[in-house]
This record gives structure tokens, sequence and C-alpha cells, in this order.
């Protein structure tokens, strides 16, 4: 047993070691293009360094564990956007980090609450009007931009409040379907989503609705398997779809421009047309960070932010983005085959799901494979509200993989007084009646013979010769 565990926490160990020479060298080359060394920029990632550091030497005390193979790829991923965020400016390298934090302590508190499959079913009813007031108050308290109402401004910082319901809508879905409930409760789920895809509508945020849609369409696949009965579902979005197409132009415009960037190169054709020239022009290797031309391009440390890490890393950075990606879903589907509860296998999965589903909308919408929605890149893009998004989301894979201990049974008997009532009313039916015992006829015992003293032959006058 002593093998088994120090094999894992010796890889980790060296995982951690390899990554934490990859942002140093970031870093570094971060610091010689800055003509005043900055130490905000130390410190900063200083501080990234010493907590991953610290979370894998707490890590098994506070997850039950000592294999980290999802913590890592999350690291790696989040100390990219760490770098591409302090290649900009100080305020976005230490806001990055600080959203971090936040998004490692959602994703323990997620593993806290889900840990107890009983106390999270509890928690369905809490977690889903939380959501829908977190969405009212967002249609109510956010300001338009860019056309839509998608972000509150606190000041400080601002929030959108989509990217923090993107967890609570798994959990929903997936303690709704744990277990085969009433129609009145699966009516219930589905009232709610339709409120949140209804919500981001009305927020004019339609990639988000399209990732919540595709979400739910994936926790309903996994608990019913009926083919029929998703393709009417996928065909009223669909014509749901036609009427946006329709009513909102803006939109039309977007997807006008879909397979034909080039002839939109100066209008709606403008970042993609951009974004594939300056991609072709890293190669392989890239440019250098902060050489690149993609961050002159809006939304260029969120939206468009795998164009810049192609152009500025190369290519192969941007391979080894999605590989991890694609080895988060399979350890999903791995870790769905032995979890303890269906619970754990919805959520793990259609978390995974949620992930790839956003990553192909910003990488193909990007490289005009498909029609460009506007969604962040998971861990890699600037801001706190996707950054704890996809930490959440990693907890539910992480829980599916933790072993399953049964409880133990116990074989006390249950006192009285802490009988339900039904059965302490219930009497104990009385025992049958001992079989009678009938008495057996025996034999009559032969009757004694009498005594006949013996003939003394030799006496006179007695016996025969």
């Amino acid at each position: 047993m002593s093998k088994e565990k120090q094999q894992p926490r010796f890889k980790q160990i060296t995982v951690l070691f390899l990554i934490t020479i990859f942002q140093v060298i970031c870093c570094a080359c971060i610091l010689l293009r800055q003509k005043d060394v900055s130490a905000i920029t130390i410190y900063t990632f200083l501080g990234y360094i010493a907590l991953e550091w610290m979370y894998m030497a707490l890590g098994t005390i506070i997850t039950g564990h000592d294999y980290f193979e999802l913590e890592a790829i999350g690291f790696f991923l989040s100390g990219i956007g760490l770098t591409v965020c302090a290649s900009f400016n100080d305020a976005y390298a230490y806001k990055q980090l600080f959203a971090i934090v936040l998004g490692l302590i959602t994703y323990l508190g997620v593993i806290l609450v889900t840990k107890d499959v009983n106390f999270a079913s509890k928690m369905r009813t809490p977690a889903a009007i939380g959501s829908v007031l977190i969405l009212a108050a967002n249609l109510a308290l956010a300001q338009s931009i860019n056309g839509t109402l998608n972000w509150i401004d606190l000041g400080f910082f601002s929030i959108q409040p989509s990217e923090l319901v993107k967890v609570t809508f798994i959990f929903v879905g997936a303690v709704s379907l744990e277990k085969l409930l009433s129609s009145t409760s699966l009516t219930k789920y589905l009232i709610f989503c339709v409120g949140c895809v209804g919500a981001l509508f009305l927020m004019r945020d339609f990639g988000t609705a399209l990732i919540f849609f595709f979400t739910f369409i994936l926790i309903a696949f996994m608990r019913s398997g009926d083919v029929r009965t998703i393709f009417f579902v996928c065909t009223g979005a669909l014509m749901c779809a036609v009427l946006v197409f329709y009513f909102k132009e803006h939109v039309a415009a977007r997807f006008q421009a879909y397979r034909h960037v080039w002839e939109y190169m100066d209008t709606t054709g403008y970042q993609q047309s951009r974004a594939l020239i300056y991609i072709a022009s890293g190669g392989l290797f890239g440019l250098g960070l902060g050489e690149g031309h993609v961050r002159d391009i809006y939304a260029a440390s969120t939206d468009m932010v795998f164009a810049l890490i192609c152009e500025e890393f190369g290519l192969i950075m941007g391979i080894a983005i999605m590989l991890c990606f694609v080895g988060i879903a399979f350890f999903a589907i791995h870790a769905s085959k032995t979890a303890g509860s269906t619970f754990y296998t919805i959520a793990a999965v259609s978390a995974a799901g949620m992930m790839l589903f956003q990553l192909a909308l910003n990488v193909f919408g990007i490289t005009d494979l498909l029609p460009l929605t506007g969604v962040t890149l998971p861990f890699v893009s600037r801001g706190g509200s996707s950054m704890i998004c996809s930490w959440g989301l990693l907890a539910y894979i992480r829980m599916a993989s933790a072993p399953f201990v049964p409880p133990e049974a116990d074989a006390r008997p249950i006192p009285m007084r802490r009988r339900p009532r039904a059965q302490r009313q219930q009497r104990m039916p009385a025992p049958p009646p001992p079989p009678s015992k009938r008495p057996v006829d025996r034999p009559n015992p032969p009757a004694k013979r009498p005594y006949v003293p013996p003939i003394d032959r030799q006496s006179k006058g007695g016996g025969v010769r």
C-alpha cells in the first residue's frame, strides 16, 4: 500500500516541477521585454507558484486523495492565462491571480458540497432559486456592453453572472436526474432550464445560451437515452434560433460572415480574418511573448486569446491546450464508469462536455470553422467569472474519480424509541400454539409368571425318572 501511495505523489511532484520551470521562463520573458522591471509581475508569479505547491502539500489532507492529475492540468492552463494577462499590464496580472484563488476556493467548496449525495440533494432547491435570482439581478442591474447585458460592475471589478450559473446548472441537473423522480420534479427542472436559457436570450448572450442548451441536451440524453425526444427538442430550438436571426439584425450579420470572412475583412469578419493571418505568421514556435499583433485586436485577452497564444507561443502550444481539454474529457469518461453514484457520473460527463463545447465554440469560431459566438476559453481567457466557473466544473470531474467507500451496515438492533410510530404501534403477531402431544399406545407389558420352586428329583415320590 505504501508503494501505491508514493508513486503518484512522486509523479505529481515531477510534473509540478516542470510546470514551475515553464512559469519561471514565462515570467523571465515578460521581465526582459519590460524597460523597467516590475516588482508586481515578480510577486504575482511567485505567489502563483507558492499557491500551486501549497495546494499539493495540503491537498491530501483537504481532498482525501494523493493524486492530482486534474489539478496539474488546471494549474498549467491557468498559468498560461496568467502569463497572457501579465504581458498586457500589471493590473490584469494581479486581478487574474485573485481570480485563480477564488476559483480554487470554489473548487474545494464544490467538492465539500458534493461529497455527500444526500446533502447535495437537499441543496438542489436553494441552488436553483439562487441561480434564477442571480440572472434576474443581472437583467435589472447590468449595463449594455457591445449589445449584451451580461456584466455587472461592482466598482473594483465586474462579474458575469451567467458564468457562475453554469456550475449550479449542472448541479441542479445532476441532482434532479440522479434518480427516477416524479413527473412533478422533472417538470420543475425543465422550467428551471427554460428560465435560464430564456434569461440569457433576454441578455442577448446567445453564445452562453447555446452552451446551456447543449449541456441540457447532454444531461437529458444521459438519463433518458431517448433519441426521438432529443430530436424534437433540438428542432424546437432550431426554430427559435431562426426567429432570433430574423428579429436580431446584428446576430444575422455576424452569421452572414460565417465561411466568408475574407469578403468581410473590414467589417464583420475583421477579427477572424486578422486572427487567421497572425496564427499563420506565428508558425510552430511563435514570434515570442509580447511580439504578436493579435493583441491589437479587440478582446485579444478574452475571446481571441487562442489566436494570441498561437501567434506568440506557437501552434504547438495551441495544440497542447486543446489536448489538455481532451485529456480532461477522457478522464471524466473513465472516472464515470467507476463513480459511486449516478449523480457523480452525470455531473462529471456534463461538466467535461460543457468545457469541450465551449472550447470548440472559441477555437473553431476564431478559425472560421464555426460562427464566432464570443465565448471565453476556459482557464485561459482573462476574467474572474470564467476562471471561477472553470475550476468549479473541474470539481465535478474530480468527485467522480474519488474512491467509493460503501457505508458499513449497522448490525445493532434499533431501539423502540427510535423506531417510527407506525412500527411502534404495530403489534407482533402471537406465536403459534405448540403442537398437541397425543398419547402413544404402548403394548401392555407381559404378565409376570408365578414363582414355581424347583423340583427336587431325588426326594421320595417326587418327579419322573
